[in-house]
C-alpha cells in the first residue's frame, strides 16, 4: 500500500525522473525512500527537523546514549531533484546555527562536570558534537597538568555512555569525529589496551588503507598514533605517503607542524624522505609568521631531530620570529627553542635581549632544566650577558635545593668559561661549597670535574676538594669503563693541579700523577685555550710587526713550562723596551679600541 501511495505522489512531480526513482527504490529500504521523498514533497513538513544520526539521550534506559538507525548516515547515491530545494537550504542553515551555538556554549564551560551536565540536557547529539565534547573535556583537564581523568569523571554514567557509543559503532562515525575522539581519549590517558581505543585505532587503520581521508584528519591521526606508541613506522609511513600526494598549499600551519612531527617519529627513514623534507622546508618559510609559540617550538625540535642543518634560511627566519614570542613561551617551549639554537649554533642580539628580559623577570619561577639550557646557550655562544648571569646566580642562592648535581654543574660552568663573577659571588660560592660538602658523592665524576675547574677559572680555587679528586679512586670513577681518560678531562685535571702549585702553595695534599697530565692545553682535538678572533689576531700581529719593525722580534702562541700558552711573547726585550712610551700608548689605544668593538679581550697570558 505504501508503494502505491508513493508512486501516485511521484507522478505529480514534473521534474522527477521515473528511472532514477525506481533505481532508488531498488537500492534503498522502502521506509527510507518513503521518508526522504515525503520530506521533500510536503512543504508543511519543512519545519520538522529530521533527527540526525548520532547519540540520543534516553532517560528510560539508565541515561544511556544510543545511536539511531544507521541508514541515516548514508544519503542516496544521487540527488533525486535537479536542484536543492529551499526547504533543504533552510534545514541546513538551522543545523549550522545549532552547531555553532553548541560549540560556543561548549567553549565557555570550564570543567568536565559542566561539559557532561550540558550534553546530558540534549536529546540528540550528532557524532561531531560528541567528539567535540570529548575534545573539550580533554582541554579543560589538560589545564591542570598532564594527568589522566579523575576517577569521578571516569565513573560518570554520561561519560561512560558517550565512550560506549564510540566503542560500539566506530564505523558509522565521520572521519573527523573518529580522529577527534581518538585524539581526545589518548590525551586523556585512557587505557591503550581498552576495547574502546583498540576499536577506534582499528577503524582508523581500516579507513587509512582505503584512502580518501582529508589532510587535517591524516595529520591528527598521525600525531595520535605517535602519542599512543602503538603502530610503529608502518602506519605512519602510509600516512606520509598519502600526504606526499597532497598540495602543501592546502595545509594549514598546524598541519605542516604535524607533518614534521610525523616525519620526526620515523628518523631511521629520513634519507628516504629528504626530497619531501626539502620541499616542506622551502614551503614553511611562507607560514613562519603565522605560527604560534607552541608550533614554533615543535617545528624547531623536529628540525633538530631530523638534522635539517641545510634548512638554514628556515632556521634564521624562525629565530627572527622567536624573538617576539619569548615572553609567551612556556618553560617547556623555551627549553626546546634553546636546545634548537644550541644545536644549530644560532644566536642574535635581539633574541639575547628578549631572553635577558624574560630570565631577569621570572628566573625564580623558571624550571631548573630551562635555567641550565639558558646557561648552556650563553656558554656555547660565548654570550657574556650580565642580566642573565646575575639572575641565575641569585636563583641558585635562593633555591639551591631544586637543582640536581648535574644541573648545578651545568649552571656554574659558564661563569668560569665567561670569566664572570656576579655581585653575590661570595654568597654563591659559599652556597656551592656547602652543597659539595653535603652531596659530594652524588655528583657524576665528569660533572664534578667541570664544576671545580670552572671555580678555578674564576680564581676561586677548590682547595678543600682537590685531595679528593686527585685520589686514584676518583680518577678510576672518572675513567669509567674506557681504556684511558679522555683528553679534555686530563687537561682540566692538569689545570687544577697547576693552580694548586702556582696559586695555592699552602696546599699539601696528593699530587696529580704524571700519566694523567697533558703537556699542552692547545691541542687539535680539544683545547681549553680561549679562542681568539682570527681577524683580531691578525690585526694585533700586523700592529706588533709595524711597532717592533719586524716579525722576528715576537713569537705568537708560546708554550710555557707550566703548559700555559702566551698569545704574543717578545723575543728581543731590549728592542721592545726601546720603543718610545708615546708609541706604546698609541698602539695600546688602537688595540683596545679594536678589542672593545669586537667584544673580545686580549690577554698576554691565558688565565688558569
Amino acid at each position: 500500500m505504501a508503494l502505491i501511495t508513493l508512486r501516485k505522489n511521484l507522478y505529480r512531480l514534473s521534474d522527477f525522473q521515473m528511472h532514477r526513482a525506481l533505481a532508488a527504490l531498488k537500492n534503498k529500504p522502502l521506509n527510507h525512500v518513503h521518508k526522504v521523498v515525503k520530506e521533500r514533497l510536503c512543504p508543511w513538513l519543512c519545519s520538522r527537523q529530521p533527527e540526525p544520526f548520532g547519540v540520543k539521550f534516553h532517560h528510560a534506559h539508565c541515561k544511556k546514549f544510543h545511536s539511531k538507525n544507521g541508514n541515516d548516515l548514508h544519503p542516496l547515491g544521487g540527488p533525486v531533484f535537479s536542484q536543492v530545494s529551499d526547504c533543504d537550504r533552510l534545514e541546513q542553515n538551522v543545523k549550522n546555527e545549532e552547531s555553532q551555538m553548541f560549540y560556543r556554549r561548549l567553549s565557555n564551560l570550564t570543567s568536565s562536570e559542566e561539559v557532561l551536565s550540558f550534553i546530558s540536557t540534549m536529546e540528540t547529539l550528532p557524532d561531531t558534537m560528541a567528539a567535540g565534547a570529548l575534545q573539550r573535556i580533554c582541554e579543560v583537564e589538560k589545564k591542570d597538568g598532564d594527568q589522566g581523568l579523575p576517577k569521578e569523571i571516569l565513573e560518570n554514567s554520561i561519560f561512560q555512555a558517550l565512550c560506549f557509543q564510540f566503542e560500539k559503532e566506530p564505523s558509522q562515525l565521520s572521519n573527523t569525529s573518529l580522529v577527534t575522539a581518538l585524539q581526545a581519549l589518548i590525551l586523556l590517558h585512557v587505557d591503550p589496551q581498552s576495547s574502546l581505543l583498540l576499536n577506534l585505532v582499528a577503524e582508523c587503520q581500516n579507513r587509512l588503507r582505503k584512502g580518501g581521508m582529508e589532510v587535517r584528519n591524516l595529520c591528527i591521526l598521525g600525531e595520535s598514533l605517535i602519542t599512543l606508541h602503538s603502530s610503529g613506522c608502518v602506519t605512519l609511513e602510509l600516512i606520509i605517503n598519502q600526504l606526499q600526494g597532497e598540495k602543501l598549499e592546502t595545509f594549514t600551519p598546524e598541519d605542516i607542524v604535524a607533518l614534521y612531527r610525523i616525519l620526526q617519529a620515523c628518523t631511521e627513514k629520513v634519507d628516504e624522505h629528504q626530497t619531501f623534507l626539502n620541499k616542506i622546508n622551502n614551503f614553511s618559510l611562507s607560514i613562519v609568521s603565522n605560527l604560534s609559540p607552541k608550533l614554533i617550538s615543535q617545528m624547531l625540535t623536529a628540525l633538530v631531530v631530523l638534522d635539517q642543518s641545510q634548512a638554514f634560511p628556515l632556521i634564521i627566519k624562525l629565530g627572527k620570529y622567536v624573538v617576539r614570542h619569548v615572553p609567551h613561551f612556556t618553560n617547556e617551549e623555551l627549553r626546546r627553542v634553546l636546545e634548537a639554537f644550541i644545536y644549530f649554533g644560532h644566536h642574535d642580539t635581539f633574541f639575547t635581549k628578549a631572553l635577558e628580559h624574560r630570565v631577569a623577570a621570572v628566573c625564580l619561577t623558571l624550571d631548573p632544566e630551562v635555567v641550565c639550557r639558558v646557561m648552556e646557550y650563553c656558554s656555547r655562544e660565548l654570550i657574556l650577558s650580565k642580566p642573565i648571569l646575575n639572575a641565575v646566580a641569585e636563583t641558585f642562592v635562593c633555591q639551591t635545593e631544586k637543582f640536581s648535581p648535574r644541573q648545578i654543574s651545568a649552571l656554574m660552568e659558564p661563569f668560569g668559561k665567561l670569566n664572570y663573577l656576579p655581585p653575590n659571588a661570595s654568597a654563591l660560592f659559599r652556597k656551592l661549597e656547602n652543597v659539595l660538602f653535603t652531596h659530594f658523592n652524588y655528583f657524576p665524576p665528569k660533572s664534578l670535574l667541570k664544576l671545580l675547574h670552572s671555580c678555578s677559572l674564576n680564581e676561586c680555587h677548590p682547595v678543600n676538594f682537590l685531595a679528593k679528586i686527585f685520589k686514584p679512586l676518583f680518577l678510576q670513577r672518572l675513567q669509567g669503563k674506557e681504556s684511558h681518560l679522555d683528553t679534555l678531562s686530563r687537561a682540566q685535571l692538569t689545570q687544577l693541579f697547576l693552580a694548586s702549585v702556582l696559586e695555592c702553595p699552602f696546599y699539601k695534599g696528593p699530587k696529580l700523577l704524571p700519566k694523567y697530565q697533558v703537556k699542552s692545553f692547545l691541542t687539535p682535538c680539544c683545547s681549553l685555550e680561549t679562542p681568539v678572533d682570527s681577524q683580531l689576531y691578525r690585526y694585533v700581529k700586523i700592529g706588533l710587526t709595524n711597532l717592533l719593525g719586524a716579525r722576528l722580534y715576537f713569537a705568537p702562541k708560546v708554550l710555557t713550562p707550566y703548559c700555559y700558552t702566551i698569545a704574543f711573547s717578545p723575543i728581543d726585550q731590549c728592542k721592545v723596551e726601546g720603543i718610545k712610551a708615546k708609541q706604546r700608548n698609541e698602539y695600546r689605544k688602537i688595540v683596545f679600541v679594536r678589542v672593545s668593538h669586537e667584544e673580545f679581550f686580549l690577554s698576554s697570558l691565558t688565565r688558569c
